[in-house]
């Protein structure tokens, strides 16, 4: 008898609606292979695509993926160079297949550090998939969770400088207002391919009931199967967000 594989699927009410993802592991790929680390990177930007994709298909709302950390500029600068042309050459390539998917692009970090060709480049593939209603896909760029944390602050304290907001008035929520991502749902899940077990300054303020998931495959390696058991294993959790078991139980046969 055979099996209709549909049947295994996470049932899209226990879908994380928001999933990031620490894309970790394509220069150990590439060793273990006796390649340029720069095929990693090369093969990392297929899983992407593939993971683009599973999302879009399985209706989750958002997708962000940490494509450069504020502390990757302290890698060799060579492979930083690498990094910005493979980003910048991803886009060209990929930009109309988004759109023709219907994906709505956007970009966290800062992004004064990068030149100026890649500056335009991201802000002319958020214009032209603005108007989308599919998968939000969130690429951070020269992105931390401090550096995120730290441009809101500086934000409010023009606001209050300016007279517009007394101190007295900034609340946990206001703060929130100020991030990145204070408009979409917060992450549910978060995966991090590669075996390390941090969250290597990604989306501090946002993650604060994340689920957290842990897997030893090298993101080149990793595909919609590799993403559905996560998100069957974030399916089997209970999230109390400070409740009790007995509170949560009662309130889903209320």
């Amino acid at each position: 008898m055979s099996v209709d594989v549909r049947d295994s699927l996470t049932p899209p009410e226990q879908l994380p609606r928001h999933v990031a993802i620490i894309m970790d592991g394509n220069g150990r790929w590439a060793q273990q292979r006796s390649l340029p680390r720069t095929m990693g990177h090369r093969e990392g930007a297929k899983a992407v695509r593939r993971i683009v994709q599973a999302c879009s298909e399985r209706g989750v709302t958002v997708l962000t993926l940490f494509a450069f950390s504020t502390e990757n500029w302290r890698r060799p600068p060579w492979e930083v160079e690498v990094l910005m042309k493979l980003f910048l050459a991803t886009l060209r390539n990929e930009i109309r297949r988004l759109d023709e998917a219907n994906v709505r692009l956007r970009f966290i970090g800062d992004r004064s550090a990068f030149s100026g060709i890649l500056q335009d480049y991201t802000a002319k593939a958020e214009r032209r998939t603005a108007a989308n209603t599919g998968l939000i896909l969130v690429i951070a760029a020269n992105y931390g969770g401090r550096w995120d944390m730290a441009q809101a602050g500086r934000k409010l304290a023009e606001e209050v400088a300016a007279g517009r907001l007394q101190p007295g008035s900034i609340t946990a929520d206001l703060f929130h207002h100020y991030t990145c991502l204070s408009d979409l749902p917060e992450p549910d899940l978060l995966i991090r391919t590669g075996g390390e077990q941090r969250i290597s300054n990604f989306l501090l303020w946002q993650m604060a009931y994340t689920e957290l998931y842990f897997t030893d495959r090298l993101w080149p390696d990793y595909d919609a199967d590799d993403l559905e058991s996560a998100c069957a294993a974030f399916a089997s959790r209970q999230r109390r967000f400070g409740q009790t078991a007995d509170q949560i139980a009662r309130s889903a046969h209320a």
